[in-house]
């Protein structure tokens, strides 16, 4: 619950930012015609309504399991922060690129360039505001890892994906304040344009690592290895397990894991002693590691698991050597 509160803290400062910004930037580019304008306004908005998808995807993550879904609806935030990538690409980078080649093709002069160089300045110190937010609550969970890194690593796309968007959103204000002031100072009205092609690129490019990393949170990635090495010590400690093999997890949510343990249970116990180990076993972990949701034990010899596995690695190569 924790995680969840620091996301919505987050996604709420973004959300009340990004909303006061879209409407600054949309009527100075009104009284502008200054095309990096507009493009940052669209930018901005695109950046609304994705925050306003995340809280969705956290709402509807957050219902308990039912009959429907055994495990819970966790993959809920994932999809929606996949759907959030493909609005920053579509809305945000295709409407700026958009908007440059017309800008480009048919240049006209910024009107009052004063008006949008306040509106940058505001703009900046807003979203540096809704930036230092999500990047307080991202170096809190993130450690020692890099940033990238801990993006890579990170099980909870809503925060990064703030992030992100916001540290897009900075450098695509200095990209439209360079085109805005070169375009006056130069008398050149073509180079508003291109900074309007530039922010779509930065934008293209954000929404590309944005949906990389939400579609491996779709597809299922497995827990962090201190997780897995603490439900392997949890599982070899109980005095009825011979051996801990190995456990395979995946994750359905940034708080919800799947475990499947390998285990070889001590040859003189019986069904009802198996049972119970297994009980004291879950219940060990649903206080130690609350984020496994369900667990599934396989009685296995050691070296049918490691059978297994080698017939997984190998299966992997081959995949990558073609």
């Amino acid at each position: 619950m924790a995680t969840q509160s620091g996301s919505r803290k987050v996604i709420y400062a973004a959300l009340i930012g990004n909303l006061l910004i879209a409407m600054t930037k949309f009527v100075a580019a009104f009284f502008t015609g200054s095309s990096a304008m507009l493009s940052e306004g669209v930018h901005s908005l695109v950046d609304t309504g994705n925050e306003l998808l995340l809280l969705y995807g956290l709402h509807r993550a957050a219902r308990p399991p039912d009959l429907s879904h055994p495990f819970g609806h966790g993959r809920e935030l994932y999809f929606w922060s996949f759907i959030v990538a493909l609005l920053v690409f579509a809305l945000g980078a295709g409407i700026s690129f958009y908007e440059g080649v017309v800008h480009i093709l048919d240049p006209e002069p910024v009107r009052n360039p004063m008006v949008n160089y306040v509106v940058l300045g505001l703009s900046a110190l807003f979203e540096g505001a809704t930036w230092y937010i999500a990047l307080k609550e991202f170096s809190r969970k993130k450690g020692r890892l890099g940033y990238l890194a801990a993006a890579r690593r990170s099980k909870d796309p809503s925060v990064f994906t703030v992030l992100f968007e916001d540290s897009a959103a900075l450098l695509g204000l200095s990209v439209a304040f360079a085109g805005i002031l070169a375009a006056q100072l130069l008398n050149m009205p073509v180079l508003d344009g291109v900074a309007s092609i530039g922010i779509s690129l930065i934008l293209a490019a954000t929404a590309a690592f944005l949906a990389r990393e939400s579609k491996g949170l779709l597809m299922g990635e497995p827990a962090q290895p201190e997780v897995q090495a603490a439900v392997l010590a949890i599982v070899q400690a109980d005095p009825d397990v011979q051996r801990a093999n190995g456990v395979v997890t995946v994750h359905l949510g940034p708080e919800q894991i799947v475990a499947t343990v390998s285990v070889e249970f001590e040859d003189r116990l019986t069904a009802p002693e198996i049972e119970a180990c297994v009980e004291r076993i879950e219940t060990c972990l649903k206080r130690e590691q609350p984020s496994i949701v369900a667990l599934f034990v396989k009685p296995q010899t050691t070296g049918t698991w490691r059978e297994q596995r080698q017939t997984i690695a190998m299966a992997g190569s081959s995949d990558l050597e073609t």
